[in-house]
């Protein structure tokens, strides 16, 4: 399905915004990234939570105009366009690169409020998880030596299958939350 997405560059993009012209653009990112940084015309819809139906009812544009997607580097955004895609909804378009690509290319954002990333957040607890265990299962009780076991396989599982429940669960925490 991924070969009848739309695609644009971050230039293309930015000579679109330049150039007077009405576009929508949807941020998929957490709402801790997008308060970090964004770019300005950016909404913020995070995939965990996005309705393609929802946001087309709610476009001040018409349906024919693009949609455009934008993510930090091009995938959850492609996942995105892959739900309105599913739906029929086809004048959706990939911003390639994301959010990364815009400003390694020195193009406007907004910068907010710094945060700790997701990632590093799954790595503190992950890391501060497998330490507990160990420790515990050297001092305590070798049973405790499970915990670790069992982190270390939630990695493994989410490196296979690309997601992963710890960040999913973190994302809902209120320190990650707008």
């Amino acid at each position: 399905m991924t070969s009848t997405i739309s695609m644009i560059t971050p230039q293309a993009l930015d000579a679109l915004i330049k150039s007077t012209q009405t576009i929508e653009l949807i941020d998929v990112r957490t709402p801790t990234e997008y308060r970090d940084c964004h770019i300005t015309s950016a909404r913020n819809i995070p995939l965990d939570s996005l309705d393609p139906k929802a946001v087309m009812k709610s476009r001040k544009l018409p349906l024919k105009a693009p949609l455009y997607i934008i993510c930090q580097a091009g995938n959850r955004s492609l996942k995105a366009c892959e739900q309105f895609h599913a739906l029929g909804f086809t004048q959706i378009v990939n911003i390639e690169g994301g959010t990364r690509a815009w400003k390694d290319k020195g193009l406007p954002v907004i910068h907010g409020q710094t945060s700790v990333s997701i990632e590093r957040q799954v790595r503190i607890v992950a890391g501060s998880l497998v330490l507990i265990g160990a420790l515990l299962g050297m001092l305590v009780h070798p049973a405790f030596i499970a915990l670790s076991a069992f982190v270390g396989a939630g990695l493994v599982f989410s490196g296979i299958t690309n997601s992963c429940a710890m960040a999913m669960i973190l994302m809902k925490m209120p320190w990650n939350k707008n």
